[in-house]
C-alpha cells in the first residue's frame, strides 16, 4: 500500500507542476493575476506530494518491503537502520527521487521567502522550476520509478553498495544536491529577467543571496565527498579527477564566477548579459552532470544508471533547457543596455578577468571529461584523461585567479589608478616575497610548494591588509569592536571566503609537496617507515560486524622513540554481496594525517600495506569549510533582509492609501 500511495504522490505532484510550470508564466503574459496567483499553492502542493512520496520510499527502506525492486537492490535486512534509511538515496531511482525533493523544496522556498517581488517576476521564476521539475518527474515516472513492484517479493535483498554503507555518505548526497539543485534558483530567476527584458540590478539583488546559499551548499558537498575519498576509498588520495567529481566540481567553478558577476551587476549595473549567461551555464552544467551520471555512459564509484533510455531522455531534456535558454538568450541579450562604463583598469575589469579564467578552467575539466567518452562513441580507441592532463592545464589558469583575488578588493570601482595601487600593496608584496624566500629555503627541491605557499601568503596578507586598512577609514575615533561590527556581513563574506582559498592552497601544495608513502609486505613483527614515523605491525585479530566479516591489524606507530599512537585498520568482506573493502585507519592531526589501509593477503600471514605520512591534509578540509562560512556569511547580508522588509512597508503603506470603501447602509 505504501508504495501505491508514493507512486501516485508522484502523479499528483507531476499535475501540480504541469500547472506550475504554464498557466503563470502564460498569466504573467496576459496580465491574468489568478493564473499568475497559481504558482505558489501549485509550489507548495507539488513540495507536499513529493515530500510525501520521499517519505513513503524511506519507509519501504525502514520496513525491509522487499516487494519493491529498489528496496531489494539497495537493502537487506542485516543492514543497520541508518543505512537502510540512506538507502533511499543510495541508487539510480532513489537519488533521482532526492534530487525532486531538493528541487521542491527550493521552489517551495522560493514560493514562501520572495512574496515581496512583483507578481509577474514571481510567477515567471516558479514557472520556470516547474517547467524543470515537470522534465525530472517525467523522467523518474516513465524511466527510473523508485516504487517498482518486484513479483514474487524477493526474500531478502541484495544489499546496499558496500562504498556506501558509510556515515559520510548519508549526508553528502544531500548537500551536494542542495548546492547542484539550488543553482536552478539562478537559473529561473536569469530566464525570467529574459522574459520580462529588464535585466537591471534588482532582479541580480533578489538572485544573489539564493546564488550564494547554493554555492555554499555545493561547496560543502564537494568537501564532503572529496573527504569520503579520501578515508573511505582506501587510497589516501583526496581527489582523483573522476568524471563525477569533475561533474559536480564544473558548476562550481562557473558559480563561484556567477556569484562574483552578480555582486557587479547589483552594486554597479554592469555585466547584465554576462551574468545571465553564466546563470544558464552553471544550471546547465549541473544538468550535464546529471547526464553523465544517470546516463550510463560513465562507469565509477560514484554514478548509478545502466540504462541507455534514461540516458536518451535525459539528453533529450539537456537539449530543450539549454537549446531553449540559449535561444531565449540570443534574442533578447542583444536588446539589452551594457550597463555601466569602466576603464580597463577599474575593479569591475579584474572581476571580469577571473571570471573568463574561471569559465576557461571549467571549460578545461569538461574537456577533459568529454573528449574520451567521444572518441569512444566515434569507435575512435579508448584513452584515460588522468590527473596530469588537469593540473598541466588547470593550474597555470589558477595562479592568476589567486593572484587578481587578492588585488581585486584593492582597485577601485569604475576608474582607478596604478600609482594608487601599488602603493597600497607594496607592504604586502614585500611581506609576500619574504615569504617565497623562506619558503624556498624550506622546500627548495619543489617550485610547486614554492609556488603555492606563495600564492597563498599573498592572499592572506592582502586579506588582512584590507581589513586594517577598512577600519582605518570606518568611524575614526570609534572603538575597533564597534568598527568591526559595522562591516556588512556580505565583506566579512568575501575575507573569510578568500582566506579559506588560501588555507585550501596551503594544504593541497604541501601535501602534494611533501607526502610520502610506501607499500609493502608485512608480517606481524615487521616495521614500515612513512616520513619520520615508523609503523611497527604488532597483531591481527578477526572482527564480526553486522553485515561483514573483518581482518582487523593493529600498527604502533612512533617517532624517534617516541609512541604517537595505534592505528586499527581493516579488510573487511561483505557477506551479501562477497565483496572485500579496505578501511583505513587514520591518526589525524592540525599538520599531518597518519595514514595505514591493509591490502590483499599474498601469503599466509603476509599482508600488503600502505602506509602514508600527509602533511597538512587537514587544511584541505579546514579551508574547504572555511570557503564555505564565507559563503553563508555573504548570503546573510542584512540588506537582503532589510530590503524585503522595506518593500513589503511600502506595499502595505500603498495598500493603505487607497480610499476606503463606502460604508454599506443597514436595511
Amino acid at each position: 500500500m505504501i508504495p501505491e500511495i508514493g507512486n501516485f504522490s508522484l502523479m499528483l505532484a507531476l499535475a501540480l507542476a504541469l500547472i506550475q510550470g504554464v498557466l503563470p508564466i502564460a498569466g504573467s503574459f496576459r496580465g491574468n493575476a489568478r493564473w499568475m496567483a497559481l504558482a505558489r499553492p501549485a509550489a507548495s502542493g507539488q513540495f507536499a506530494f513529493v515530500t510525501l512520496a520521499f517519505i513513503c520510499l524511506v519507509s519501504c527502506f525502514v520496513t525491509n518491503d522487499f516487494s519493491v525492486t529498489y528496496v531489494a537492490s539497495n537493502s537487506n535486512s542485516l543492514l543497520p537502520l541508518y543505512y537502510r534509511i540512506a538507502g533511499a538515496w543510495g541508487g539510480h531511482e532513489g537519488s533521482l527521487l532526492l534530487w525532486a525533493q531538493m528541487l521542491v523544496l527550493w521552489t517551495f522556498a522560493v514560493a514562501m521567502l520572495s512574496r515581496q517581488l512583483p507578481d509577474e517576476t514571481m510567477a515567471r521564476v516558479l514557472g520556470v522550476m516547474g517547467l524543470i521539475s515537470v522534465g525530472f518527474l517525467c523522467f523518474m515516472l516513465f524511466t527510473s520509478n523508485p516504487f517498482e513492484r518486484l513479483l514474487p517479493a524477493a526474500a531478502d535483498g541484495r544489499d546496499l553498495n558496500p562504498l556506501l554503507q558509510d556515515f559520510g555518505m548519508i549526508i553528502h548526497p544531500p548537500l551536494l544536491y542542495m548546492g547542484y539543485v539550488g543553482f536552478s534558483v539562478a537559473f529561473a530567476f536569469a530566464i525570467a529577467a529574459l522574459m520580462g527584458g529588464q535585466l537591471d540590478a534588482a532582479w541580480a539583488r533578489w538572485s544573489r543571496p539564493w546564488t550564494l546559499v547554493a554555492w555554499m551548499f555545493l561547496t560543502l558537498g564537494i568537501f564532503l565527498g572529496s573527504f569520503w575519498a579520501y578515508y573511505e576509498l582506501g587510497w589516501g588520495g583526496w581527489w582523483f579527477w573522476d568524471a563525477v567529481e569533475n561533474a559536480s566540481f564544473m558548476p562550481w567553478l562557473v558559480g563561484t564566477a556567477l556569484v562574483h558577476s552578480l555582486a557587479v551587476t547589483e552594486k554597479r549595473g554592469s555585466f547584465k548579459n554576462w551574468t545571465v549567461l553564466l546563470a544558464i551555464i552553471a544550471f546547465s552544467l549541473s544538468l550535464v552532470g546529471t547526464f553523465l551520471v544517470r546516463s550510463g555512459v560513465l562507469t565509477s564509484v560514484h554514478a548509478f544508471a545502466t540504462d541507455p533510455r534514461r540516458g536518451l531522455f535525459i539528453l533529450i531534456f539537456l537539449a530543450v533547457v539549454i537549446g531553449g535558454s540559449l535561444l531565449l538568450y540570443a534574442w533578447r541579450a542583444p536588446k539589452v543596455g551594457l550597463g555601466g562604463k569602466f576603464t580597463v583598469f577599474s575593479r569591475e575589469s579584474s572581476l571580469l578577468i577571473n571570471n573568463v579564467l574561471l569559465l576557461a578552467a571549467a571549460g578545461t575539466v569538461l574537456l577533459g571529461t568529454l573528449y574520451p567518452l567521444f572518441l569512444d562513441a566515434l569507435d575512435l580507441g579508448k584513452i584515460s584523461v588522468g590527473p596530469p592532463y588537469f593540473e598541466a592545464v588547470f593550474v597555470p589558469l589558477m595562479v592568476p585567479v589567486l593572484i587578481l583575488m587578492a588585488v581585486g578588493p584593492f582597485i577601485r570601482w569604475k576608474n582607478s589608478s596604478l600609482p594608487d595601487l601599488l602603493r597600497r600593496l607594496r607592504l604586502i608584496a614585500l611581506g609576500t616575497l619574504l615569504f617565497a624566500v623562506l619558503s624556498a629555503l624550506l622546500y627548495a627541491p619543489s617550485p610547486m610548494v614554492v609556488l603555492g605557499v606563495t600564492c597563498a601568503a599573498w592572499i592572506l596578507l592582502a586579506t588582512a591588509s584590507h581589513l586594517l586598512e577598512r577600519l582605518r577609514h570606518a568611524a575614526p575615533g570609534t572603538p575597533v569592536w564597534r568598527r568591526l561590527r559595522s562591516q556588512p556581513s556580505s565583506y566579512w563574506g568575501m575575507l573569510v571566503a578568500h582566506a579559506g582559498i588560501a588555507v585550501f592552497v596551503i594544504g593541497v601544495t604541501l601535501v602534494k609537496g611533501m607526502e610520502t608513502a610506501d607499500d609493502v609486505s608485512m608480517r606481524v613483527g615487521d616495521t614500515a617507515t612513512a616520513g619520520a614515523y615508523l609503523f611497527h605491525f604488532t597483531g591481527l585479530k578477526d572482527v564480526q560486524g553486522p553485515n561483514y566479516t573483518a581482518t582487523e591489524g593493529t600498527f604502533e606507530v612512533s617517532r624517534n622513540g617516541v609512541k604517537v599512537c595505534t592505528l586499527k585498520p581493516q579488510k573487511r568482506l561483505f557477506t551479501v554481496q562477497n565483496m572485500p573493502m579496505t578501511e583505513a585507519a587514520i591518526d589525524r592531526g592540525l599538520t599531518r594525517d597518519l595514514y595505514v589501509s591493509l591490502g590483499e593477503a599474498t601469503a599466509p600471514g603476509v599482508w600488503v600495506v600502505r602506509v602514508q605520512h600527509k602533511p597538512f591534509v587537514a587544511w584541505i578540509w579546514g579551508g574547504c569549510l572555511i570557503i564555505a562560512l564565507g559563503g553563508l556569511l555573504a548570503a546573510c547580508d542584512r540588506r537582503y533582509r532589510m530590503g524585503a522588509r522595506l518593500r513589503q512597508r511600502q506595499a502595505q503603506e500603498a495598500l493603505q492609501a487607497l480610499p476606503a470603501e463606502p460604508a454599506k447602509l443597514a436595511v
